[in-house]
């Protein structure tokens, strides 16, 4: 069974074997320059991240940091290779900007999307709130109405009692005319 001073001592072992691996394989990258790996391939250049590879020349070139593109008097765009072989600087730059643009219209689109969504939302519960004033008014009206018809008969039934035309018997005017 591992104890937990066991776990320990596996962790720190791991721990220093990979410290120790590291630091032997990043020595050398660090050691060669790269104007020594020029004339070789641009593989071989391109394994440390601080070399430019010229392809016509066949030379192997220090990224000149200070600028964000290689100098045309040092390598032109079109020939000059970074972090990649197959690819070109300048291939890399422009697909680079199409895939940032496209990126950028992407969360536009997306933008604009969730906008309209909320608008069409807010319209159809301002449209379901209308239906439901409209139905409550035809409601209203048509209960006043009923109340108005409600006075106007007894209205009438009262006129009917006054003058003896009371609606109680129907035959009542029939029996008077005999």
């Amino acid at each position: 069974m591992w104890t937990s001073d066991g776990v320990f001592l596996f962790l720190l072992s791991a721990l220093v074997a990979a410290q120790e691996q590291t630091s032997t394989t990043s020595l050398p990258a660090v050691a060669v320059s790269c104007a020594s790996k020029s004339n070789s391939s641009c593989a071989e250049c391109l394994q440390n991240a601080s070399c430019l590879w010229c392809a016509p020349n066949k030379q192997c070139l220090d990224y000149p940091v200070k600028n964000i593109l290689p100098p045309k008097s040092v390598c032109p765009l079109s020939d000059a290779r970074w972090g990649i072989c197959w690819v070109n600087f300048q291939t890399m730059m422009i697909t680079l900007g199409v895939l940032s643009g496209l990126l950028v219209l992407g969360v536009l689109v997306c933008c604009l999307c969730c906008c309209c969504r909320r608008r069409r939302r807010r319209q159809r519960v301002s449209d379901d709130d209308e239906d439901l004033r409209a139905e409550q008014q035809t409601r209203a009206r048509s209960a006043r109405q009923k109340e108005r018809r409600m006075e106007m008969q007894l209205r009438h039934d009262k006129i009917r009692q006054k003058y003896g035309l009371s609606k109680d018997n129907p035959y009542s005017r029939m029996d008077e005319k005999k």
